[in-house]
């Protein structure tokens, strides 16, 4: 069985005939062939090379930390998460890749299911701080449906996350949307608020070429403290008190928001299978993202994994959802 089902698992499953409301389950993607792109980590300045490979049906997103003959591969998933600053990092037996997110991000928005993504150091390329290069990166390659249907983890009663005035929800919808709203004392950005229907056209097309952004002083105290080395006008929006410091000014009035939009498909990712469901996010960041992924695999009883042959109901027998993906196997 495609899912490695135990017996008492099989209990639960009930018939759908592939389809879920609005829409139909699609068959998994891969990429076409190997893709290889270089820069700098954001927070580290370290170069780096990534190479994007394609994976057999049921891998996942699986980093490959490549040094010289030593391998390790980190399966993109919340068992595997780590605290770090500003950015969402992973780790197995002591190697850590940081700032995943936003490659996660045009990996998840462009509907790629299964592939190896191999670096030789501990950090993302940064490149110009959206994921638009990664989209490229991806449509050079090809997307190639394969030959097992993709499961959904579809929400059926609402699960929060609140910290003050912070706040991240994800409730029953008959399709995958995010809405999100910020709030800065700036006059660029003040309130914004953004609703995205998750779609690999609207993507590319919306979300992928929003940049990382960061205020100036902030910017400062970062590389005081040794990090954002490899931060630069290429690659973030900078804003200081009077506006944009980039010459190139803003790709959207508000590119802010739709930005955190993104960061947000990338941490998501790390449930381990697209969701259906409505996320609305306020004020929120990478650790909230990663503590409502966390909640989801908790509270067992407010979603269904619903896959091509029939959905499965929550009980308190379930496994996670890291257990339903077979183990890794590096086939590059």
């Amino acid at each position: 069985n495609d899912l490695r089902f135990s017996a008492n698992w099989h209990k639960h499953c009930y018939v759908i005939r592939g389809i879920y409301e609005g829409g139909v389950v699609r068959f998994q993607q891969t990429i076409g062939s190997p893709v290889s792109c270089s820069g700098v980590g954001l927070h580290s300045g370290h170069p780096v090379t990534l190479t994007l490979r394609p994976a057999p049906p049921n891998t996942g997103i699986v980093f490959v930390y490549r040094q010289g003959s030593d391998e390790t591969l980190l399966p993109a998933a919340i068992s595997n998460k780590v605290p770090t600053e500003l950015c969402t990092a992973i780790s197995v037996n002591g190697r850590q890749v940081k700032t995943i997110e936003h490659l996660l991000s045009a990996l998840v928005g462009m509907e790629i299911d299964n592939v190896y993504a191999e670096v030789d150091a501990g950090e993302v390329p940064v490149l110009d701080g959206s994921a638009s290069p990664f989209v490229r990166l991806i449509r050079s390659a090809g997307v190639i449906p394969q030959t097992r249907r993709q499961s959904y983890v579809k929400i059926t009663q609402p699960i929060e996350v609140i910290d003050g005035s912070k706040r991240v929800r994800i409730e029953p919808s008959s399709t995958p949307k995010i809405t999100y709203s910020i709030h800065y004392d700036h006059p660029l950005i003040q309130t914004q608020s953004y609703t995205y229907t998750c779609s690999a056209q609207a993507f590319e097309q919306d979300i992928a070429t929003a940049r990382t952004f960061g205020f100036l002083h902030e910017v400062e105290a970062l590389w005081s403290r040794g990090l954002g080395k490899g931060g630069t006008l290429d690659n973030t929006v900078v804003l200081s008190k009077e506006g944009v410091v980039n010459e190139s000014g803003l790709r959207f009035p508000n590119e802010f928001v739709r930005h955190k939009v993104l960061d947000l498909i990338g941490d998501i990712a790390l449930l381990g299978f697209p969701f259906i469901g409505h996320i609305v996010a306020e004020r929120s960041g990478h650790a909230m993202h990663t503590k409502l992924v966390e909640q989801i695999l908790l509270q067992r009883d407010k979603w269904a994994l619903i896959t091509g042959e029939h959905a499965v109901a929550a009980t308190e027998s379930r496994p996670s959802l890291a257990l339903l993906r077979p183990a890794p196997s590096l086939a590059i």
